[in-house]
């Protein structure tokens, strides 16, 4: 199959830096990297456009990745809860997707979008997970996806407790049945 040679405008994972030319398939040029301006055809107008527009698409590079930087200072460390109905054995039914993800975030206070979520596949189990978002090409930070049915349970999960004890109903003025023989009346 053949390629196309394309401009790199920003960094792209997995494929080169700013300013690189490289060859993609037809599909992902067309589809993906033109569409979202990551890419120019490597035209010979294009090559010279993009040389003249060069120091100013780096200084715009620059400010975006220095923004970006300044955001995963502040937000290290974040933890989101995402409640889910689950099974006895922990599964889900359904699963935590990428979107759910970006919800729980904005929810927590960092503004973003699903495409940022870097989500491998999709989360079906209870517990924590370490999620990575990208706040740029450049800066990605880690957070903390706590998956569970309830918010006493996200509480115990974070504690590393993983079933209630019998001791916790009980204070809560729940207790547990016992077994015990058919009693006299």
């Amino acid at each position: 199959m053949a390629s196309v040679e394309v401009i790199l405008l920003q960094r792209v994972e997995k494929l080169g830096q700013m300013g690189e030319v490289v060859k993609v398939r037809p599909g992902y040029a067309r589809n993906f990297l033109l569409p979202q301006k990551k890419a120019l055809r490597a035209t010979k107008e294009n090559r010279s456009r993009f040389e003249q527009q060069r120091v100013e698409l780096e200084a715009q590079n620059l400010k975006r990745r220095e923004e970006a930087q300044r955001v995963a200072e502040r937000v290290t460390g974040l933890s989101v809860v995402v409640i889910r109905q689950a099974g006895e054995a922990g599964n889900l039914y359904g699963s935590v997707s990428a979107r759910d993800i970006a919800d729980a975030c904005i929810a927590a206070g960092l503004s973003i979008n699903r495409s940022q979520v870097a989500l491998e596949h999709p989360i079906k189990t209870l517990g924590l997970s370490e999620v990575r978002i990208i706040l740029h090409p450049e800066v990605s930070i880690s957070v903390t996806v706590n998956v569970a049915r309830s918010l006493e349970e996200a509480e115990r999960q974070v504690r590393g407790v993983s079933r209630p004890t019998e001791e916790e109903p009980e204070q809560a003025g729940e207790s547990f049945p016992t077994e015990a023989g058919p009693t006299a009346a």
